[in-house]
């Protein structure tokens, strides 16, 4: 296991990096994590430079064509600090972002704390713990250059390739009574339309969301009320530039957008 003073080595040359917008070929041997509990243990040390309250979670590679994007089997969690958060309809930065993609997805507020426990949780029990249902934008990159090439294991430590997000307002619809496996959010950016699809986010975004719920489980952290958690793309990662306007409808779950510049 790497000791405590790489952990904070690793995690501080990635927030680093992560500041000043540039990018690594990776971390040294002695700072490099071997599997994802040591990962974990360096992305969760990016919180220490946050001066607000941790925002929420992220899952990255929930559908098939996220985990092409970055090459990776699974899904992986990481944090989304406050100060990424752009507001709805505001604009993101696109400076030292090298990923330069955009994702829809569908968001949940935590009414209540999922504590760790030792069995899993179900996906009722991760539902009955929800406040609100959001839509969402999240704006990836990684501190890697070769992200495709970085593996599982430092990409987690990169925070799952968290990067900036916007929250739309809670849905007002009865989203408990929705199949939102086939819900087909439509996206605008620059006069095309794409249409997602509820089913790519783990085949099922609750799903999606008691992954995040159990992943946190085994590392003994509580899913706290109030975090938010979005739980990955259910469209393929969108190309943006400078001075795009990306703009997506879930319909009766309501819309969220974002500039460029």
């Amino acid at each position: 296991m790497l000791d405590r003073n790489a952990i904070e080595a690793a995690s501080k040359t990635l927030h680093d990096h992560w500041r000043a917008g540039t990018k690594l070929s990776g971390l040294d041997a002695s700072l490099r994590p071997r599997d994802r509990i040591e990962a974990y243990a360096i992305q969760a040390t990016i919180e220490k430079y946050s001066s607000e309250s941790l925002f929420g979670w992220k899952i990255a590679a929930t559908s098939e064509a996220g985990q092409k994007h970055i090459n990776v089997e699974g899904p992986m969690a990481g944090r989304i600090l406050a100060e990424t958060v752009i507001p709805d309809g505001g604009t993101a930065s696109m400076a030292g972002n090298e990923m330069r993609v955009a994702e829809p997805e569908f968001a949940f507020r935590m009414r209540v704390d999922l504590p760790a426990q030792p069995t899993p949780y179900t996906v009722q029990q991760v539902l009955d713990a929800v406040d609100t249902l959001h839509p969402a934008i999240e704006i990836p990159d990684s501190r890697f250059a070769d992200f495709a090439g970085a593996g599982e294991a430092q990409l987690i430590a990169d925070n799952a390739c968290a990067h900036l997000f916007v929250l739309g307002p809670a849905a007002t619809a009865d989203w408990r009574s929705m199949d939102l496996v086939e819900e087909r959010p439509v996206m605008t950016i620059r006069g095309e339309k794409f249409v997602g699809h509820g089913k790519n986010v783990l085949g099922d975004p609750r799903i999606a969301l008691t992954w995040l719920a159990n992943e946190l489980r085994q590392l003994g952290v509580t899913l706290k009320a109030g975090r938010i958690v979005t739980t990955g793309t259910c469209h393929p990662p969108l190309p943006i530039q400078s001075g795009d306007f990306f703009a997506v409808d879930f319909g009766a779950l309501g819309k969220v957008s974002v500039g460029f510049t």
